[in-house]
């Protein structure tokens, strides 16, 4: 499965089971009233960490794939960014406070 088909079926996923929509322009992925999540692949994710500065909400990186998961968890060590696998499951939850 190519990137960005990987990346399109993972934030779509977590979007529905979140009862939101997936946001295909440019900014964050997933936004609800509750959190922001950045989906990623392995080789993006710190990308996503820079997407996700100034939310004032609990934040999250989606890995795709187990890779993805793994790089998200080391990059986002010591920081307030939260981590989630494909399925939308949180690995590591967001040290950040709703505003």
């Amino acid at each position: 499965m190519s990137e960005s088909i990987s990346h399109e079926a993972t934030a779509t996923r977590i979007a529905k089971k979140l009862g939101s929509k997936y946001n295909q322009d440019k900014g964050v992925d997933i936004v609800t009233s509750q959190i922001a999540i950045e989906v990623e692949t392995a080789a993006t994710i710190t990308v996503g960490v820079q997407q996700l500065r100034g939310h004032r909400k609990p934040v999250y990186i989606a890995g795709t794939n187990k890779e993805a998961v793994k790089n998200a968890l080391k990059e986002t060590e010591n920081t307030t960014i939260g981590v989630m696998d494909r399925q939308g499951n949180i690995v590591k939850r967001s040290s950040r406070r709703r505003a």
